[in-house]
């Protein structure tokens, strides 16, 4: 069995007309098609041909509501983006799109994953953690008492002159959970 109508540039693509569509929703094979494809990482929906004829229509017997939420199970349920165009060229259009900005994406390392961060970011990235306190009030406390352990333990009025009102926040520390 096979998944998808096309794959371009590692993205799996199905494609439906609007009458393909609301009948595979009737009889259920779009619930497997969406299944299959959930397990692939970059994948998309095409609905095709919104200028040639209503998703909604009364003639298809199916509750515009139910269509709507079918749409919306795929995207929140299945993780699986959706785009209408209006015909057979729009779709190829997307696809021609498709295939030159996944290039360029890839060309420019835009799919690299991000460094990993220094010490002084991972320190001043706990301290962004606590409501109010922005990257100004963390490197401001870091540079003042040096250590996440000096801050939390830091008197409330040294904290003020640091960092002004937003200090308070750090009363917390002292605060029993209950």
């Amino acid at each position: 069995m096979h998944i998808g109508d096309y794959i371009v540039k590692n993205i799996l693509i199905e494609r439906k007309t609007i009458s393909d569509f609301i009948n595979s929703m009737i009889n259920k094979r779009l619930i497997k098609q969406m299944q299959n494809m959930h397990q692939m990482q970059n994948k998309l929906l095409i609905i095709e041909g919104i200028d040639e004829q209503e998703i909604y229509s009364p003639e298809s017997g199916v509750n515009e509501n139910a269509i709507r939420g079918f749409i919306l199970s795929i995207t929140l349920k299945y993780k699986i983006p959706i785009i209408l165009t209006k015909d057979y060229i729009d779709t190829a259009k997307f696809l021609i799109i498709l295939a030159k900005k996944r290039e360029k994406i890839d060309e420019t390392g835009i799919n690299a994953k991000k460094k990993a961060r220094d010490i002084n970011e991972q320190m001043q990235y706990i301290l962004e953690g606590f409501p109010g306190i922005g990257p100004k009030s963390a490197k401001n406390l870091l540079k003042e008492l040096k250590t996440i352990k000096n801050i939390i333990n830091a008197d409330q009025k040294d904290l003020q002159k640091i960092i002004g009102k937003k200090s308070g926040i750090f009363k917390l520390v002292d605060t029993c959970y209950q």
